[in-house]
């Protein structure tokens, strides 16, 4: 949902102060994202746990949940942001820092059913073209995975196809795997 159209600048929107659920600022309009329901409170969770379950320990990548990212003259916040360990921004004492300044290596959406499809899809360009390795769009409603990759090439994952994942990663998922999450 688009919150203003009214043309500001980063640091104007930086100056704001915080809303919840999150707003973000993409090519100069604030997008306040919707309210987590159950499907995408399930699906976030999980996402973030297996992929720290197997990246973590390892010291390979981190998944973050609804973690501001500021670059490109824009803030997004990804339902999840995987950051690879040695990208993480770190504070003078090793601390995760408070503010990151850069595109995740790998940045998962999950479609609410009140969002607009091309305005996420756009979200996921956006951070493609900007250095995101990986986008995932995760449509519970068709149990479908929409990968995005550099060049803006998008491909569409149902069933047991397996889901790319950044190459370090040994995480081997599939559509099925994900949507499974939601019988809990």
């Amino acid at each position: 949902m688009v919150v203003s159209s009214r043309s500001l600048t980063l640091a104007e929107f930086l100056s704001l102060p915080e809303t919840q659920p999150a707003s973000e600022f993409v090519h100069r309009q604030i997008l306040q994202k919707p309210m987590p329901q159950g499907e995408h409170s399930v699906l976030q969770g999980t996402l973030c746990t297996q992929v720290n379950q197997v990246a973590k320990a390892a010291k390979i990548a981190f998944a973050f949940s609804e973690l501001r990212c500021i670059f490109g003259d824009s803030v997004v916040v990804p339902d999840v942001a995987v950051f690879r360990w040695q990208r993480i921004p770190r504070t003078e004492l090793g601390r995760v820092a408070n503010r990151f300044e850069l595109p995740p290596d790998w940045a998962i959406e999950i479609f609410s059913p009140d969002q607009n499809h091309t305005k996420v899809l756009e979200k996921l360009l956006f951070c493609v073209a900007h250095g995101t390795e990986l986008g995932w769009l995760v449509d519970a409603r068709d149990e479908s995975v929409l990968a995005v990759f550099p060049e803006q090439r998008v491909q569409v994952f149902r069933g047991q196809k397996r889901l790319p994942v950044l190459p370090e990663i040994m995480l081997q998922l599939s559509a099925e795997d994900v949507f499974s999450w939601l019988a809990l």
